[in-house]
């Protein structure tokens, strides 16, 4: 069996999810938290760092952005990153905004501060002000992303893409803390309904993490 290792609430080991599931691969999570330096996972990827990909042929893919790559080159039957080499470019460019740019002005300012800081930093106390501009920055990428959705549909086009999964894969983990306010753009939120109510997102929807409750909304499709 095909084997992910992940951490529940990492919006790149989501954007992997997601894009197995699209495809219709089958696999077997394996959660790994990687700040317990487990020397066996190391052995997986020496950076130590989620998630990582074991094929059914046991060969190991470590990365998101090579582990999504693979996958839509391995498993061409459903194309994630476009077809004519102008599609692929806007899918990639997307991507990279959303695994960059977003992660580092809203992700890593309001999830790892809230969450993980206390696990990497051994019980560090979140930054407000970190997480205060977190939630400012969300702001423009909310119209950033709502403005794409009312030009296309999806954010690089007519189809589905690799794009949408990475938006969304970091707008989830967000959202499971409360952290993104839907009323604030309209478009936005009608696009993440669309893809909240795609199967690929029902079981990471479906998923808690310990001690820690979403909002009540948090699976609903229509909020």
């Amino acid at each position: 069996m095909r084997q992910l290792y992940h951490t529940p609430l990492s919006p790149f080991c989501r954007k992997v999810r997601l894009l197995l599931k699209e495809k219709g691969l089958e696999f077997e999570l394996v959660t790994e938290n990687p700040w317990d330096r487990n020397l066996e996972f190391f052995a997986l990827n020496p950076a130590g760092e989620v998630p990582v990909l074991i094929e059914m042929d046991a060969s190991i893919i470590s990365g998101a952005y090579a582990i999504c790559e693979y996958l839509d080159e391995a498993y061409p039957q459903v194309a994630m990153l476009g077809y004519s080499a102008g599609e692929r470019a806007e899918v990639r460019r997307l991507v990279d905004w959303f695994d960059h740019k977003f992660d580092f002005e809203v992700t890593q300012h309001v999830l790892f501060e809230k969450m993980f800081k206390q696990h990497y930093l051994q019980g560090g106390e979140p930054n407000c002000a970190t997480i205060r501009t977190g939630k400012h920055n969300i702001l423009y990428h909310l119209d950033y992303i709502g403005y794409l959705a009312r030009e296309r549909h999806f954010l690089a086009g007519d189809m589905l893409s690799l794009a949408d999964l990475s938006a969304a894969a970091h707008l989830s983990s967000l959202d499971y803390l409360g952290d993104v306010p839907w009323e604030y753009n309209n478009d936005a939120r009608d696009w993440y309904a669309l893809i909240k109510s795609r199967p690929s997102m029902r079981s990471i929807l479906g998923e808690r993490v310990h001690g820690v409750k979403p909002p009540a909304y948090y699976e609903d499709p229509d909020f």
